[in-house]
């Protein structure tokens, strides 16, 4: 009796995995219809069906072509982001670098500021170096520590590659530093944005930003947020700007 459970489970199990695999992803079928909205110049109706695929699935091309629909529907600060966000995803796809130099120049803003680390941590998508980092570090300590373990003979070859992957280990700091703090920068998303000198709606504007306006967070205090911008520092509300670094 319990044999046929276990048959019916498992059969079970199998048409599941069938089912699953033979019915695409409700991620897909959403990013097929923002393309085919796209292609009719439904743009209102693909930016929306491109952010429920990447509700489903995040994925950097959904992304690039999130920032064309928010573009034609005249979003400078949306479109922006989303390549800002598809880059961090995948630093390698020209037309996301093409796009936003474009978009940049047209709208006469300038790319983030960023420090040395952070341009290193550019170099590769952003969960590349974390993988990097603790994949060297855990072979270099294998290296160490294994051969003791399991009474084998320390060989040259083990502490070799134990010196290559902390050597690795360290290269990979810089930009795992970069990523952290990266994730702290943003974009002004609507034109004319109040820079303001208190975290109140009532507060002296300071600034106007505008869209497109690369903007660092540096700390919160409820519905707002304060930020060092090209053009100063001071505080935006939590919806006006959108942050690179997806949560």
């Amino acid at each position: 009796m319990n044999f046929k459970i276990v048959k019916c489970l498992i059969g079970l199990g199998l048409l599941l995995l069938a089912a699953a695999h033979n019915c695409p992803a409700a991620g897909e079928v959403r990013f097929h219809d923002g393309v085919a909205a796209y292609e009719a110049g439904q743009y209102d109706t693909a930016a929306q069906a491109f952010r429920d695929s990447l509700a489903k699935q995040p994925a950097s091309g959904t992304l690039l072509d999130l920032g064309l629909a928010e573009w034609h529907r005249g979003r400078v600060g949306e479109a922006i982001l989303s390549w800002e966000q598809s880059a961090w995803l995948d630093p390698f796809t020209r037309d996301t670098r093409n796009n936003l130099l474009f978009a940049r120049e047209a709208a006469e803003v300038n790319p983030p500021e960023l420090t040395w680390f952070e341009r290193a941590s550019t170099w590769l998508p952003a969960n590349f170096w974390t993988w990097i980092a603790g994949g060297s570090l855990w072979l270099a300590v294998a290296m160490v520590t294994l051969p003791g373990i399991f009474r084998v003979r320390k060989a040259g070859w083990h502490q070799t590659l134990a010196a290559l992957a902390f050597g690795i280990f360290l290269l990979s700091l810089p930009p795992s530093v970069g990523i952290i703090t990266r994730s702290n920068i943003g974009i002004i998303l609507e034109k004319n944005t109040p820079l303001r000198l208190t975290p109140t709606r009532e507060a002296e504007t300071v600034d106007s930003l505008p869209a497109g306006e690369p903007a660092r967070k540096l700390r919160e205090r409820g519905d707002f947020i304060f930020v060092h911008t090209q053009n100063g520092s001071g505080w935006v509300e939590r919806g006006q700007i959108g942050f690179v670094c997806r949560e």
